[in-house]
């Protein structure tokens, strides 16, 4: 009997070699065929974050791994008995697919209809690419040969999100310079981690006044290519699982189109028998070191510190930064401020340990790529947002004239908490 993974393959497969439609007919016509299951590769915008297969047999059936996993309690039982997913409270954090010891649980999975859009070039297709980049594809691997080899697998281009993660450290100094004024202020950023939003926005609400108003890099570098180019679709690429969820939030769900991991794009760039070392520099150097930082713990914190030095570096107040580092220090720094024990005015949030780098769809352990990030930080021509003629040129082509253009109003880099 097919698994949920052998017909994810079989349908890719099919769709690279441009015959879906005839293997989607022959599955149809197969003994045991399960029309939702097929659905939810054809159609994932129609189904669920994570999935699952029947669960019999799981060897801690009293107390599985999945359900002791979820830090937000979205795996339940059921009037019967049996572990079903909430999907009011799944954040798609992907703790329970890592630790499903019968493989029985899967993300939701795009990679098919971005398939289809890249054979029929009914619109251009732009990847997004996490600054997590850098290692994963093997060490000669750069930004540009990755620009070239999605180029190759038909997409119109290649974004480095680390552009937009300077827009948004820009974005985060000037809001920590406005507001902290006293040792009793402080701030919780808001545009990085998914899983470190969800923890505040479900179980820590009282403390939402704190965050900056601020998307994602992910969902400013959406916005920002839709606003210049309608016609686009965006796919982003990263590590992290719960990226799938942040693209669909209603408020947000306008930026980005689908999203897939380093390992899905792994899988494709294999399928595609794409070699690395035949292809052209297509290097595009727009991000600083501080846009870099992004996809490590702590490099939120060291962005925005970069950035405060180079806005205000008299300030008096200066910013003094923690870091939970993992969804379980995550929890644990939020209940401390709850509780009022603050010993900091910067408080960065990674529900992964390592930061995006520990991702669960990184293909390198997370203390290898940290060491990779730190080098392609290091090999930035600009060191923040505020040295980096790339920012003020895309701000001002996206209308921003003015810092209160850019801090209020309805914008594409503000997002409303509520």
């Amino acid at each position: 009997m097919e698994t949920f993974r052998d017909l994810y393959d079989r349908l890719v497969r099919a769709s690279f070699n441009k015959r879906l439609e005839a293997e989607v007919q022959l599955i149809k016509s197969e003994e045991g065929y399960n029309e939702e299951v097929l659905d939810r590769f054809l159609h994932p915008e129609k189904h669920p974050l994570i999935c699952k297969e029947s669960c019999e047999g799981c060897p801690n059936e009293e107390s599985p791994a999945c359900e002791v996993a979820c830090l937000f309690s979205a795996i339940k039982r059921d009037e019967e008995g049996k572990v079903v997913i909430d999907q009011k409270d799944c954040t798609g954090c992907g703790r329970c697919v890592e630790v499903c010891r019968n493989n029985r649980l899967i993300e939701r999975k795009d990679l098919i209809p971005i398939l289809e859009l890249l054979n029929t070039k009914s619109a251009p297709v732009y990847a997004m690419i996490a600054p997590a980049f850098n290692g994963q594809f093997t060490l000669d691997v750069t930004a540009g040969k990755l620009r070239s080899a999605f180029k190759c697998l038909g997409f119109y281009g290649m974004l480095e999100v680390a552009m937009f993660a300077d827009i948004l450290t820009l974005k985060e100094a000037l809001e920590f310079d406005r507001t902290i004024h006293d040792d009793k202020d402080f701030m919780l950023t808001s545009c990085c981690c998914p899983i470190w939003v969800a923890m505040i926005k479900k179980i820590y609400h009282d403390l939402i006044p704190h965050m900056p108003p601020s998307v994602s890099p992910m969902v400013a570098c959406g916005r920002a290519i839709k606003k210049i180019h309608p016609e686009a679709v965006t796919v982003f690429i990263g590590p992290c699982i719960a990226k799938k969820a942040e693209a669909k939030e209603p408020d947000i769900s306008d930026a980005v189109d689908y999203v897939l991991t380093f390992q899905e794009i792994k899988e494709l760039f294999d399928l595609a028998e794409i070699d690395f070392s035949k292809l052209p520099e297509d290097l595009r150097d727009h991000s600083s070191m501080a846009g870099r930082l992004y996809a490590r713990t702590g490099g939120v914190s060291e962005a925005v510190q970069r950035t405060l030095d180079r806005l205000n570096p008299d300030r008096k107040i200066k910013l003094k930064a923690t870091q939970a580092n993992g969804a379980i220090e995550c929890k644990r720094l939020l209940k401390d401020i709850a509780d009022g024990n603050i010993k900091a005015n910067f408080m960065e949030g990674m529900g992964c340990v390592g930061g995006c780098v520990g991702g669960p769809k990184a293909i390198i352990p997370y203390k290898e790529g940290t060491g990779h990030v730190n080098e392609y930080a290091e090999l930035a021509r600009y060191k923040s947002p505020i040295d980096n003629p790339h920012v003020i040129e895309l701000l001002n082509r996206l209308g921003f004239a003015t810092i209160t253009d850019f801090l209020e109003g309805d914008n594409l880099f503000i997002r409303k908490f509520e």
